[in-house]
């Protein structure tokens, strides 16, 4: 095979994968608006609440785990899919020169899906804490955040301080170093690339889940902060100052979770 036509078969590999992941981004996105907006309350019948955890049946039980479940999961890929891409394309085109011409799609997905298999089990652990939270009253049915802004400013002084330690900083340089981590964890053929995938899929869970636990604060469905953090993880993997992104994100985080313990509320 020359090299022409090799070029010719990357390139069109990392369109269709690209665009795989770009489409299924968008739709994540399209779902959390609408279910944001089928949750926002109806000022025409100021009386009327939709039913939360706290007070649906036992038998409504699972129905509410499972939408819940859902909702964190399209959230996730939403906002982690993005970041990801680069570290998929990577392994996409790395795939198609170890198979020279064999297929690379489907070991490219399989990399992709166990990514976000990781991502699920995240899903699921947010899932119960939620359900948890709401029944014990500490996270409001209708916002979905902390009633108390004391807990939401230690959230985020936690997370904060989070963006300085030693785990953090390798976490985020594995995913801002997809060759480095491929060439490291290889393994050729569908096994390789759901290892490969469940391995930068902890990485990234390292890197990113002290941030996500920041949606309790503000509101696990308020898109503009979901939105927020979604660019803070896309900058501190894919922009040349990233690191410095996500310090900056830090300090931020602590200084105002302080002023949330202290009590202090913005101006009116």
């Amino acid at each position: 095979m020359s090299d022409s036509t090799v070029d010719r078969l990357v390139l069109r590999d990392r369109w269709i994968v690209g665009a795989c992941v770009a489409l299924i981004t968008v739709l994540a996105w399209v779902w959390l608006w609408r279910e944001a907006q089928a949750m926002a309350p109806d000022e025409s019948m100021p009386g009327m609440e939709m039913p939360g955890a706290a007070m649906i049946s036992p038998a409504d039980a699972s129905a509410y785990l499972i939408s819940t479940f859902v909702m964190w999961c399209l959230m996730m890929v939403a906002m982690m899919l993005p970041s990801a891409a680069p570290m998929i394309l990577f392994y996409g085109a790395l795939a198609r020169g170890a198979r020279a011409q064999s297929a690379v799609l489907a070991p490219t997905s399989i990399f992709a899906a166990m990514y976000l298999a990781v991502w699920g089990g995240f899903s699921a652990l947010a899932t119960m804490a939620q359900w948890l939270l709401v029944r014990s009253g500490a996270v409001s049915e209708m916002t979905l955040a902390f009633g108390n802004q004391r807990i939401g400013g230690s959230l985020l002084i936690a997370a904060g301080l989070y963006q300085a330690t030693p785990l953090k900083r390798a976490c985020l340089n594995t995913c801002r170093s997809p060759m480095s981590f491929l060439m490291r964890f290889w393994r050729p053929g569908w096994t390789g690339a759901a290892r490969l995938g469940l391995v930068h899929g902890a990485s990234c869970l390292g890197c990113c889940a002290a941030l996500m636990a920041l949606l309790f604060v503000f509101g696990v469905m308020n898109l503009v902060w979901v939105a927020a953090l979604a660019l803070v993880v896309l900058a501190e993997k894919v922009f040349p100052i990233g690191p410095r992104i996500g310090g900056v994100a830090g300090v931020i985080s602590v200084v105002v979770g302080l002023a949330l313990l202290l009590g202090l509320r913005a101006p009116t």
